[in-house]
């Protein structure tokens, strides 16, 4: 099809600057009836869609292909023509969706379950307010959507050249779709409505499939610190993940990816705005606008028809206004333009009857001949006649009860300052609007109080023309400088930051569905399968296998942590051989392991890091040599108690060497924030003793200085070392941060003073494909005990020892 052919203006480059890809629901065209027309439509570009927009940002002689559904008027008459001819004429790539598909994925699952629920509205009421419960056939007609979108990006998509910028909430399942065809796909995708707080989120019934499927993105972005921290938020609560902050940049470590988190709020395009202010047919305008309203005080709002746009509480906010202020009956107006309602249903109705009503009060009530309160204008309005009430208004009102952005105070205020008005004005601004935060001179105000509204607007008509300037001046310096051009540059320049190592690493697709998700590791991070070990375990003769407990040999989600009579058999099969020396290494108390692993005669155990070590069932426990002294638990201890009664659902847990806090079944955000506290506490009073504090995945533990499991492997190294029998083979295997230190241990033993043969054959092996130094990995539990197995059941090929290896460890106090 020629919306693929290499030689379509919407290719990429091979080499110019990469190609963008900007997929929205909609393209930013418009179109309407023209019979002298190819296809009976004349299509021309919608300059006013952000989509179309943030091209301004991006580098010069950028190939830009833009990839979404016809407008509503042209829908009907898409063929494979008509999508040749706009690819080539405006570098519109059109996703055909069928009429019946297009109503239930737009108005029905889009703006009728997630545009409330992101607006924090619950589905409680559907008869009442529009929304609706949530309706799988629906859903899956979301799923189809997107998939649709995914087939047409399939035809043309370059994906180790172009970058991806997908657009809203209507494609959120998109990136899983693009990186289950693409893994390596660079992909940015921004939000630009609300994410609401985790509770609302969490109510969603495929809220798990909506939160991987931005994680599959490289790079997402918000407005507002509030909607990243509740999305944050979410993938802590619902799929247990962390962020971290380093550098500026917020990031979550996904499956070996890291999705870079970006706030910046959406700018206005200041040259097309100026271009219309400027425009003569905008400067008569003025004229006509401030002659009619002149010696009266005006006031402005812009919203289309929705729930959340408080238009109803405005008014009501007018009428209190007129109530307490009898001084201004006759000289304030609000004009209020009502755009055209983006969706279909009884909410929308509501909403312009409610407008309708109160406004009709308040007019009969203070109304006379010639002065008219509350103006609605509920016709079309060219964007030079908004310009012109823009211009002549002294204030501008936003009462939006919840609003992604909210771009109509950016708008008003440079066209304040590029038209013949005064250069001044006052924003009265809710404090729901994802805007308020960065126009910090508005008058913020909770539209939920007609009488704070009200205050508010009296406040703005009052104000001194000093403040007004000043106010004016601040907010006009920030719209100017953080325009659609900057906003679009810098997500661009992010994504392709997020983006570099996508060539450095491999890609691995896991899981079916919603929930696939691609694993990016390094390229010489590998499955360890036992056909490629056994083998080399067959030939050696001196050999040491180190496995962690919990989360390696046994199942973390486990309730029962004791070892399986599996766990237990191969273990002891592994101890028969003299060949090898088997121990299990584990943070956990000496007592538990001696009792769970008492039938293991052979085996050896490190216990509380390596505190204590034992070389077999029989052999005395012996230290690590460091000092006993164990008084700094006297300090820690209380500390640890006061944030545990703080804290529901922390607990202590004493060890003999340490002490340590868990806060795993403490609700996430507060045991992640009083563990920090607790570790900021802990260092400040135990900064003069002999101990370390950490902070692992849920607790904060203190052991002696000198104790982990990088060094009881170094010590049992060296201890072989010395008795002459150095190990030829070394498997290691565990699955968390404190096992990275066994890894470091026989990676690079030279870096201790071990010295193993050359010839040595090491694997370190992580549980799980993620980041590590190990250079392999086995997916989980099960593949760990198969990978024992198959080293206990291969025969060797050499005499094994006469004699069993029995060393001690040297102190090291």
């Amino acid at each position: 099809m020629a919306a693929g052919s290499p030689s379509s203006p919407a290719s990429p480059s091979p080499t110019g600057p990469p190609r963008r890809v900007i997929v929205s629901h909609r393209l930013p065209l418009r179109a309407s009836p023209d019979p002298t027309a190819p296809f009976g439509l004349s299509f021309t570009v919608d300059a006013g869609t952000v989509a179309y927009q943030l091209r301004s940002g991006l580098p010069p002689s950028t190939p830009i292909l833009h990839v979404g559904t016809l407008p509503e008027s042209a829908a009907a008459a898409f063929s494979d023509d008509l999508a040749t001819y706009l690819l080539t004429t405006f570098s519109c790539l059109p996703v055909f969706l069928p009429p019946d598909l297009h109503r239930r994925f737009y108005h029905g699952f889009c703006k009728h379950y997630m545009w409330p629920l992101l607006h924090y509205l619950l589905p409680l009421t559907p008869s009442t307010l529009g929304g609706l419960p949530f309706d799988r056939a629906l859903y899956h007609s979301f799923l189809s959507a997107n998939r649709a979108f995914a087939d047409r990006l399939t035809e043309v998509l370059a994906p180790d050249d172009d970058l991806v910028w997908i657009h809203d909430y209507h494609l959120l399942a998109l990136p899983t779709f693009l990186r289950k065809r693409f893994p390596r796909a660079r992909v940015g995708f921004f939000l630009h409505s609300p994410f609401p707080s985790s509770e609302i989120f969490r109510t969603i019934p495929v809220r798990d499939d909506l939160l991987r499927a931005l994680l599959n993105a490289d790079l997402v972005g918000f407005h507002t610190f509030d909607y990243a921290r509740h999305f944050l938020s979410a993938c802590s609560r619902l799929l247990g993940l962390d962020y971290q902050s380093k550098r500026g940049y917020i990031g979550i470590e996904y499956y070996g990816r890291t999705v870079t988190v970006k706030i910046l709020p959406v700018g206005i395009d200041m040259g097309q705005l100026r271009s219309v202010v400027s425009a003569p047919e905008t400067a008569d305008l003025v004229r006509q606008v401030t002659e009619t309203y002149k010696n009266q005080r005006l006031m402005v709002g812009v919203d289309d028809v929705d729930l959340f746009k408080g238009i109803g509480l405005k008014f009501l906010g007018m009428e209190q206004l007129l109530v307490e202020h009898p001084e201004l009956r006759g000289r304030a107006v609000l004009v209020q333009i009502v755009n055209p309602a983006r969706s279909e249903g009884r909410d929308v109705q509501e909403v312009q009857e409610e407008a309708g009503a109160i406004s009709a009060r308040v007019n009969a009530t203070f109304g006379t001949p010639g002065y008219t309160p509350i103006v609605m204008i509920n016709r079309p309005v060219s964007v030079h006649e908004k310009a012109a009430y823009y211009a002549a208004a002294d204030c501008c009102v936003v009462s939006a009860v919840r609003d992604g952005l909210n771009r109509i105070p950016y708008i008003y205020t440079v066209c304040r300052q590029e038209s013949d008005a005064p250069k001044r004005s006052v924003i009265v601004l809710s404090e729901f609007v994802g805007c308020s935060p960065s126009l910090s001179g508005a008058i913020r105000v909770n539209p939920w109080s007609v009488e704070s509204v009200a205050e508010a607007m009296n406040s703005a008509l009052v104000m001194s023309e000093a403040e007004q300037r000043l106010r004016h001046e601040k907010h006009y310096k920030y719209v100017s400088t953080h325009d659609v051009a900057y906003w679009a540059r810098s997500f661009d320049q992010d994504l392709q930051r997020a983006c570099k190592d996508h060539f450095s690493r491999r890609h691995w697709g896991i899981g079916f569905g919603m929930s696939f998700k691609v694993v990016a590791l390094g390229p010489n991070f590998r499955r360890l399968s036992v056909e490629h070990i056994v083998p080399l375990f067959r030939k050696t003769d001196n050999r040491l296998i180190l496995l962690d407990y919990d989360g390696t040999v046994m199942p973390e989600s486990s309730i029962d942590k004791a070892p399986s009579g599996e766990v237990i058999s191969v273990l002891n099969r592994l101890c028969e051989d003299p060949k090898n020396r088997v121990f299990i290494v584990s943070g956990r108390g000496k007592d538990e392991l001696s009792k769970w692993f008492a039938p293991c005669e052979k085996l050896g155990i490190a216990a509380e890091h390596g505190y204590f070590t034992r070389w077999s069932r029989d052999s005395p426990w012996e230290t690590c040599g460091l000092v006993a002294d164990f008084d700094w638990k006297k300090t820690a201890e209380p500390v640890m108690s006061l944030y545990t009664e703080a804290t529901d659902g922390s607990y202590i847990e004493h060890k003999e060497s340490a002490i340590v806090w868990h806060h795993h079944e403490a609700d996430p955000d507060f045991g992640s924030c009083q563990a920090k506290e607790l570790l900021d506490h802990l260092e400040s009073v135990l900064a003069n003793e002999p101990v370390v504090v950490k902070r692992g995945q849920h607790i904060v533990e203190v052991n002696p200085q000198g104790i982990s499991k990088g060094v009881v492997v170094e010590r049992i190294l060296s201890s072989m070392v010395r008795s002459g029998k150095p190990p030829d083979f070394v498997l290691c295997i565990g699955d968390d941060r404190s096992d990275e230190d066994m890894f470091e241990s026989i990676v690079c033993p030279a870096n201790n003073g071990v010295k193993l043969p050359p010839t040595s054959e090491v694997f370190a092996c992580t549980v799980g494909k993620k980041p590590s130094m190990a250079k392999y990995y086995l997916d989980d539990t099960v593949d760990v005990i198969k990978m024992l197995q198959g080293l206990a059941n291969a025969p060797s090929q050499q005499r094994p020892w006469p004699v069993q290896l029995r060393v001690t460890f040297e102190s090291t106090a």
